[in-house]
């Protein structure tokens, strides 16, 4: 078996956005319709980036970032943390974001049709409302939920 495209350390990594095709981000850690494309996983540093389309309504379930990330807003608008009527952000493209470790998101809510690019260092840990994991989520799930996607699993 061959190593996956995102895997492979030694001829680095170059990606064709427009050649990748949109999958459905999991309803289960979303709503709305959020789709994605993988651009890459780092399993040396625990990160993986990815391409974000979110649908004017759409939204992130309730998470906490393990590790730091950083985001580039590129079109439309994002409520992070309840927006800034909540004390959060609100990000409105372009715009470029840091999300510290630990940082508790009760929702990331699209009001408008946005994309996003985001780079993340650590996992995941999507919780619900008294803040018990309901999924944990690393480079490796990030890499299996999309090869799954991709070949119609």
């Amino acid at each position: 078996m061959s190593t996956p495209m995102h895997l492979d350390p030694v001829k680095g990594r170059y990606v064709q956005m427009d050649e990748i095709e949109w999958a459905d981000f999991p309803e289960g850690l979303s709503k709305g319709g959020i789709r994605w494309k993988l651009l890459n996983v780092s399993p040396e540093m625990g990160a993986w980036t990815a391409y974000y389309k979110c649908p004017k309504g759409s939204s992130f379930a309730p998470h906490v970032h393990i590790g730091p990330g950083e985001y580039f807003l590129t079109k439309g608008k994002m409520e992070v943390r309840g927006g800034e009527g909540e004390g959060g952000s609100t990000a409105t493209a372009p715009g470029y974001g840091y999300e510290s470790c630990m940082a508790l998101h009760t929702e990331t809510y699209f009001p408008e049709d946005s994309e996003f690019y985001m780079t993340f260092l650590g996992p995941l840990n999507f919780v619900d409302e008294d803040g018990n994991t309901i999924a944990l989520i690393t480079w490796k799930d990030v890499q299996d939920a999309w090869e799954a996607t991709a070949s119609g699993g």
